[in-house]
C-alpha cells in the first residue's frame, strides 16, 4: 500500500556532480508523492542549482567552513523541528549519517557505507559494477517506495537564466569545460589547444566554461590556440546559466566532472573525456546524444582512484596524453 508522506528530506552534501545526480531522486519522489513537501540539504555554494526548482519546498545549506561542527549541530536542530516523515540520505559519510540518525524522521534510508547505517530504517549496499550508473544506485534507496525504474536527473534554469545567455546564442557553437577539481581527471591543456586548432578554418563559436578559478587555464588555452571565435566565460555564468547555454550547443566537451552532469540534467549533447577515471565507476553521461572518449591503451595504473589526484602518481599521465584528439573532432 502506498504510504502517505507529508514531508521528505533528501541529503546530499558531497560534490556538485553528486548533487546534480541526486535530482533524479527528487524527480521520482515527486512523481509518486506529488502532495509531499520535498526538501534538499546540500553543501553551501550549491544551493543556486535549485533556484526556482518546481518540486522543492526549500533548499537547505550546511556550511562546512570554519564552524563546520557548530553548523552541523544547528542543521540537526532545524531538521528535528520539521519532523520529517521520510529522510533519504545519499551521502555516504559520517556527517550526514549523524544528521540522519538523530533527525527524528519517521523513516530513514541510507547506504551501508555510511558509518551510521545501523540506525537507519533501511540500508542498502553501494557497489560499483559495469554499466551501473550512480543514478541507479541512488534509486535503490527509494525503489520500494516508488517503482523499479529510476528517473533522470534534471535541473530547471529559470527564464532569467535563459535571458542572460541570449548574447551567446548562435546557430553554430560548442562549449568546452576544460578544468576539473582533480588534476588527473583533466584533459591536458595542450590537448585542448590541439583540438581547437584542428577546428580551423571553420567559424564555429567556442565558449570556455568553468568556475572563476578556471579562468587562468581558459586564458592560456585561448592564447595558445589563437582561435578567433572563442570566449572565456569561466566565472561569468552561474551553474544554471551554464546549463542553459550547454542545452542548445552543437556539442559540449567535458571531463569526468560536474559539467558532464550539468549536460545530463538538461539533456544537452555531450562528449565526456575520461582520463584517470573510468565510466564503470557509474558517472558516465545520460544525455540522449552522448559520447565517451578515453585512451585506447590498456594501462595497468588506470583507474588510479575514484576521484583522481593532484598529479599523476606514475608521473607520465598516459591516461590523458594517449587520447587521440581526432576522436573529439570526429564527433562534431
Amino acid at each position: 500500500m502506498k504510504k502517505n508522506y507529508r514531508k521528505i528530506l533528501v541529503i546530499q552534501t558531497a560534490f556538485i556532480g553528486d548533487v546534480i545526480l541526486a535530482t533524479a531522486v527528487i524527480e521520482k519522489l515527486h512523481s509518486f508523492y506529488p502532495d509531499a513537501e520535498i526538501f534538499i540539504l546540500v553543501k553551501k555554494g550549491y544551493e543556486s542549482l535549485f533556484a526556482g526548482h518546481p518540486f522543492l519546498a526549500d533548499t537547505w545549506v550546511w556550511e562546512k567552513g570554519k564552524y563546520k561542527y557548530r553548523n552541523l549541530w544547528q542543521t540537526l536542530q532545524k531538521i528535528r523541528i520539521e519532523r520529517f516523515d521520510l529522510l533519504i540520505n545519499l551521502h555516504r559519510f559520517a556527517s550526514s549519517g549523524f544528521l540522519m540518525a538523530f533527525s527524528g524522521a519517521r523513516e530513514k534510508y541510507c547506504f551501508r557505507k555510511n558509518p551510521f547505517w545501523w540506525l537507519a530504517s533501511r540500508s542498502f549496499p553501494h557497489k560499483f559494477q559495469k554499466n551501473l550508473h550512480e543514478v541507479e544506485r541512488n534509486h535503490q534507496l527509494i525503489a520500494k517506495l516508488t517503482d523499479e525504474k529510476p528517473a533522470f536527473p534534471r535541473l530547471y534554469p529559470t527564464a532569467t537564466d535563459y535571458e542572460s545567455i541570449k548574447p551567446y546564442l548562435t546557430d553554430n557553437y560548442i562549449c568546452i569545460a576544460p578544468a576539473s577539481v582533480w588534476a588527473t581527471k583533466q584533459f591536458p591543456a595542450h590537448k585542448w589547444v590541439e583540438f581547437i586548432r584542428m577546428l580551423f578554418p571553420s567559424e564555429i563559436n567556442i565558449y570556455l566554461l568553468g568556475a572563476k578559478q578556471d579562468s587562468k587555464l581558459c586564458e592560456r588555452i585561448i592564447a595558445e590556440s589563437r582561435y578567433p571565435f572563442i570566449q572565456n566565460l569561466a566565472g561569468k555564468l552561474s551553474l544554471l546559466q551554464s546549463a542553459a547555454l550547454m542545452k542548445t550547443a552543437k556539442m559540449n566537451y567535458v571531463n569526468d566532472s560536474a559539467p558532464l552532469h550539468l549536460a545530463s540534467a538538461v539533456n544537452a549533447p555531450v562528449c565526456a573525456i575520461f582520463c584517470s577515471t573510468i565510466p564503470d565507476f557509474g558517472f558516465f553521461p545520460l544525455a540522449e546524444k552522448s559520447y565517451i572518449v578515453e585512451t585506447s591503451q590498456k594501462l595497468r595504473c588506470r583507474p588510479c582512484g575514484l576521484h583522481g589526484y593532484k598529479a599523476c602518481p606514475q608521473e607520465h599521465f598516459a591516461c590523458g596524453e594517449t587520447i587521440a584528439v581526432e576522436n573529439l573532432v570526429e564527433i562534431l
